[in-house]
């Protein structure tokens, strides 16, 4: 089974970069990328991906306000915060927004990769 994803971030070389890290693996696609919040709620609505990545800072109401949008218009979507901000008030804020789960900008492609599977085995 082919694990659907869509990347939200605000950064070009952000979004090429895990396009290219997520299109290579073989049992995902990258079916839609966003460049603001606005996008990404309605390439959600229109795609249903399993897993959205998902910058928490961003144009058009930032991740919050993408994530909270996204659960109620594609309620089977799993949101993976991916940010440099790793303060606590942070992270408890995409938590309550309804964030599965959050990982730093910087982590081993690896990491990213596995963190996106586990979202999309669930």
């Amino acid at each position: 089974m082919i694990l659907r994803v869509l990347i939200a971030d605000d950064d070009p070389l952000i979004r090429d970069v895990l396009r290219d890290v997520l299109d290579d693996e073989p049992d995902m696609e990258v079916v839609a990328v966003a460049s603001d919040a606005r996008e990404a709620v309605e390439l959600a609505e229109r795609h249903l991906p399993a897993v959205v990545l998902l910058d928490v800072r961003m144009p058009y109401g930032g991740g919050v306000h993408a994530a909270t949008e996204i659960l109620q218009r594609a309620p089977g979507t799993r949101i993976l915060a991916f940010s440099a901000y790793t303060d606590p008030g942070a992270v408890d804020e995409m938590r309550r927004a309804g964030v599965t789960d959050y990982v730093a900008k910087g982590v081993r492609n690896t990491e990213l990769v596995a963190a996106v599977r586990r979202l999309g085995d669930r």
